[in-house]
């Protein structure tokens, strides 16, 4: 008697599933030959309308690098135009929404993006401070099945007990930090990695040289703890406080917006498949570089396979050690 063919004798392994808190918005990218002065007018070569939002990017990144992704925290009115045309959006992508929470008579995020030929961009974003109000599901339901927890630093007032419950369970919980944090902030030790922007490691330490910045919040914290330089790379402390770089790939830039969402994206999915950190770190870094060659946020993030092509086949980013003599 044959076997039916739906079924079999052991269930396919599903990816892990990473929770992504933070506040989705709504990008309206341009692109742009120079920025305009003050009070003048600039002509777009380009326009696209996406999502956004630093969660909500690095769920797409996750996505199209084979895990689970949801996205959970505050938007607008369930009848808004902009929610709806991101849930249509995350849909698309296959990522989970039912965490969403939407918060009637208010609008969701909005920003209008300037890009230039360098890839660089200028945001102006409306966030409605009330969305800041929001309460989020029970945590036994966010946490249900959940490898690892990715939250935006931005959403430490509403976010942090569950960071705090997920460490209590030994769910890891990796912090984007885009902006300055207080030394005395919850989710410093809410977390087992902070990986900050350079500019926001450095306003948050209160120090404008970034492994000095790195060394102070090390010391108030038990997370791993990594600043983000861009072209640079990203310099990180070992489990013995040893400065290390992992180097960039060098590519053709023509847009970095959502690149470092990418990375965290791609950062956080390594972690739970249990890769070692020199290798996670490259990963993300790989992927990040594979997004800025493409235009469209991190709706132009790369597939697995492109990746690990890449990585095959790219240009070394072998580990450098950080010496006393100064940086690499």
């Amino acid at each position: 008697m044959h076997e039916p063919k739906n079924m079999s004798t052991s269930a396919p392994k599903l990816p892990p599933r990473i929770l992504c808190v933070g506040i989705p918005v709504r990008d309206l990218t341009f692109r742009i030959d120079r920025l305009p002065a003050s009070g003048f007018k600039a002509h777009a070569s380009r326009f696209e309308q996406i999502s956004g939002g630093n969660a909500l990017n690095a769920a797409i990144g996750i996505a199209r690098l084979g895990g689970r992704a949801s996205v959970c925290g505050p938007m607008g009115d369930a009848g808004e135009t902009s929610a709806q045309f991101i849930f249509n959006e995350l849909a698309g992508e296959g990522i989970d929404t039912g965490h969403i929470v939407h918060m009637p008579g208010l609008v969701t995020s909005i920003s209008n993006i300037m890009i230039d030929p360098a890839g660089e961009r200028t945001n102006v974003t409306f966030r409605d401070p009330e969305l800041w109000k929001v309460r989020l599901p029970d945590p036994e339901q966010l946490l249900e099945d959940c490898a690892a927890v990715l939250i935006e630093s931005c959403c430490a007032e509403f976010g942090t007990d569950l960071c705090v419950e997920a460490r209590r369970r030994g769910i890891p919980v990796i912090v984007d930090v885009d902006r300055g944090m207080s030394l005395r902030e919850r989710l410093l030790t809410a977390s087992s990695h902070l990986v900050f922007s350079s500019e926001a490691l450095q306003e948050t330490a209160g120090v404008t040289d970034d492994a000095e910045a790195l060394r102070k919040i090390a010391k108030l914290t038990p997370a791993f703890v990594a600043g983000t330089q861009g072209a640079r790379g990203a310099l990180w402390l070992d489990e013995h406080q040893n400065l290390r770089r992992t180097p960039a790939f060098p590519v053709q830039a023509v847009d970095t917006l959502g690149a470092g969402d990418v990375f965290h994206g791609a950062f956080a999915l390594a972690l739970t498949e249990k890769q070692q950190l020199t290798e996670a770190l490259r990963f993300a870094s790989a992927t990040a570089a594979l997004k800025c060659t493409r235009f469209g946020g991190a709706f132009a993030a790369p597939q697995r396979p492109e990746v690990e092509a890449f990585l095959r086949q790219g240009p070394s980013a072998a580990l450098l050690r950080v010496t006393n003599s100064g940086l690499p």
